[in-house]
């Protein structure tokens, strides 16, 4: 019964999209509207909340004094974690990590981490010792669909906001900003047969054949790529992502920054 279901739905979402048009009323190319809040978790670090349409995420930064990896002595630590609580969506179950919430935080740290948007050379407080530790966690409090991009954004708006306690090491010291050295901005498309929509609703997701995140940089360039779920992506679907992404993440950052 599902599978007829998800074939009728198919075949509206694609009649719509014949005539440019979608099921919320936005055109293929259309994400929905974005509000930025950072700062909204006093105890942390950094922190911020994004509202994608009606999709709701909430990241924290927390920063921690740590050893450094072994291969990588003069360099802090960034790690990405994903929490996928059940009142954000019936599909979301309590337990260790669902395959869904690794493959987001993937994602999200991949993004970060290919755009060398903190530089983890500065976080080295004694080589080979003592760093600073990020842990990046994403809240997710309510889904109706493309939890990558609402969660890359919010990742961004957060880092944007942290401050390193430097206060920790020394009274005498004052906390600074941490600086990051480029802005990465994702953005998701998915693919129904031969269309493609811009930041995929809850209903587009779920009747989707594939799905790509391409990440870009204020500079334009690409930084990092993913695809999911099953079906392809033409050379052509990928190209006309990144150029929307580019006009997409200068809107973006814009609204962190303003945020």
């Amino acid at each position: 019964m599902s599978d007829v279901v998800s074939e009728l739905m198919k075949d509206y979402v694609l009649k719509l999209s014949a005539e440019g048009k979608r099921i919320d009323g936005r055109t293929l190319d259309q994400v929905r509207p974005i509000t930025i809040t950072k700062n909204i978790i006093a105890s942390a670090e950094g922190s911020a909340q994004v509202n994608l349409g009606e999709t709701t995420v909430i990241v924290g930064v927390k920063a921690q004094l740590g050893e450094p990896f072994a291969d990588t002595p003069n360099c802090g630590v960034l790690t990405t974690s994903a929490e996928l609580v059940p009142m954000a969506s019936p599909t979301f179950e309590a337990g260790p990590p669902s395959p869904v919430a690794i493959e987001l935080a993937r994602v999200v740290d991949r993004g970060i981490r290919e755009s060398e948007c903190v530089d983890l050379e500065k976080l080295c407080v004694i080589p080979g010792e003592k760093v600073w530790i990020l842990f990046l966690d994403l809240h997710i409090l309510d889904y109706d669909g493309n939890l990558f991009d609402a969660c890359s954004i919010a990742a961004l708006a957060a880092l944007a906001s942290t401050k390193i306690p430097y206060s920790q090491l020394d009274p005498a010291k004052k906390d600074e900003m941490l600086e990051l050295q480029s802005w990465p901005v994702s953005l998701t498309a998915v693919k129904i047969r031969d269309s493609m929509f811009a930041d995929p609703s809850l209903d587009e997701e779920t009747i989707a054949d594939s799905r790509i995140t391409v990440v870009t940089d204020e500079n334009g360039n690409l930084r990092a790529m993913q695809k999911g779920v099953g079906g392809s992506i033409t050379i052509e679907d990928a190209e006309k992502l990144i150029a929307m992404s580019v006009k997409h993440g200068s809107d973006v950052r814009a609204k962190v920054r303003g945020a």
